[in-house]
């Protein structure tokens, strides 16, 4: 069999990944590359032909590991799309979300006098909500720890990971000519005791390992709680200094595990009642598919339920519905949490929150999750006194702070303890996808240590198993 890393080599986004089995053509995850070329034509020029592809497996809903399967269904793709319940669920809200990103895109460079052709790699649509819709009827799911026989020769798995609500390691058994061989593609890898979600299960022995890389080389903050960061952030901006905090968050699995926490804090009392205000549509959204997969959800979250009540419902909080009541935020004065998307503050509600208290010096802003290059959660978080906001140069007077408690991905040591639990006898490669060049080689370097065979690939280049 052969082994293709089409996307996120040595890189994080983009992830996609194609097998070959005896002439059978597995296309494993199929993600929006976002760091090399975010232009139409980079993300639709596939190094195949997609018609020719006879199956996807979607580890989870993330818009990298799923954004550019309407792409590829518009481009021929005919076959199925197997993944778990939720995350056909949630990746079905992501990509429509994808479809409203694209076209305030091209209204806003057809505003600005800057309207190309398609073919320019310009703004035009990658794909729009007819597409979305056509991927979504290819979705088949199936649970975890259930085996599926996708052909004589290949059998496939879906082991939790923690990371997002659905989010499985894809685990596939195959006869290769007589001959059986195993190989997992852990999608991302959640963290341990993460708010709402479990913990990831350890992985069965494999002969290929292919593994993200995202935190190698870089350990989570220890010695603090999510609960315990957020009433230490709260009582100091809201409680002693009566203003307001604005927590910038991704609307599917940050908001809901911030939501929880927040809601254990209230209902225990560790701090007076502040007002908490949601404002994401896509998260209000997503929490109902939270709610219609309690079941799994982690233990603590559940036994919380049973003895409190809905996780992600609690006195003082309000989600915001539609865009008039988003504007009177700005008219309510006393202190007050606002949660809202997009958490790296490229587009969304949260740019009208940052608009009109950016110069608010009781006002605190807290990032709990990876910004990256070029965005303006990284010029915040670089230091930036001045930054751009609705067409306007605005000096930051607020407060900003950052913590990775709430960070979705497992560090280098979650990352270290997925190998780790392969016997080496068994285990011939590590192939390392989904990180920074710097990350991938700390990991490997970690993992050359403790006598494992490991590989970075090139993208593109087939490597035979």
């Amino acid at each position: 069999m052969n082994l293709t890393i089409h996307g996120a080599a040595r890189q994080v986004t983009g992830s996609m990944h194609l097998l070959e089995v005896n002439g059978y053509k597995i296309l494993i995850d199929c993600g929006l590359d976002y760091e090399r070329d975010r232009s139409t034509i980079a993300n639709e020029n596939f190094p195949f032909r997609p018609e020719e592809i006879d199956v996807v497996i979607l580890t989870h809903a993330h818009i990298d590991h799923s954004g550019n399967l309407p792409t590829l269904v518009r481009l021929g793709y005919a076959g199925q799309i197997l993944c778990t319940a939720p995350t056909a669920d949630l990746a079905e809200m992501l990509m429509m979300d994808s479809v409203n990103i694209f076209l305030r895109k091209m209204q806003g460079g057809n505003k600005r006098g800057k309207k190309r052709h398609h073919d320019s790699g310009g703004n035009q649509p990658l794909y729009l909500q007819k597409h979305v819709m056509d991927t979504a009827e290819r979705f088949v799911t199936i649970g975890f720890n259930k085996p599926f026989r996708m052909t004589g020769d290949i059998e496939l798995t879906f082991i939790p990971v923690g990371h997002l609500l659905g989010a499985a390691a894809a685990v596939l058994k195959i006869n290769d000519n007589g001959k059986e061989k195993t190989i997992a593609f852990t999608g991302d890898i959640g963290r341990k005791n993460y708010p709402v979600l479990n913990d990831p299960q350890p992985l069965p022995q494999v002969d290929f390992l292919v593994t993200e890389s995202t935190y190698g080389g870089r350990h989570h903050t220890k010695g603090k709680t999510v609960e315990e960061v957020l009433v230490e952030t709260i009582d100091k901006a809201c409680v002693k200094e009566n203003g307001r905090l604005i927590i910038p968050a991704f609307s599917i699995g940050r908001t809901q595990s911030l939501v929880y926490s927040l809601n254990k804090i209230f209902s225990s009392g560790l701090l007076p009642p502040v007002k908490v205000f949601v404002d994401s549509p896509l998260a209000i959204r997503s929490t109902e598919t939270f709610r219609k997969y309690h079941t799994l959800l982690n233990e603590e979250s559940r036994d919380f339920y049973d003895r409190e009540g809905d996780e992600f419902e609690f006195d003082n909080l309000t989600y915001v519905e539609n865009i008039n009541e988003s504007r009177d935020i700005s008219n309510y004065f006393e202190p007050c949490v606002i949660i809202s998307s997009a958490g790296m503050l490229e587009g969304g509600r949260i740019q009208d929150h940052l608009f009109y208290n950016i110069q608010n010096y009781y006002c605190t802003i807290l990032f709990i999750g990876y910004c990256a290059k070029g965005t303006l959660g990284f010029r915040l978080l670089r230091g930036d006194p001045i930054v751009h906001i609705r067409d306007r140069e605005l000096a930051v007077y607020a407060t900003i702070k950052q913590t990775d408690v709430l960070s979705a991905h497992g560090d280098h040591d979650d990352l270290m303890d997925v190998v780790r639990g392969q016997n080496k006898d068994k285990l011939k490669t590590v192939f390392l996808v989904h990180g920074d060049p710097q990350s991938m080689d700390a990991l490997a370097a970690a993992i050359e240590d403790e006598d494992y065979a490991v590989s970075i690939p090139e993208k593109g280049i087939t490597y035979t198993l």
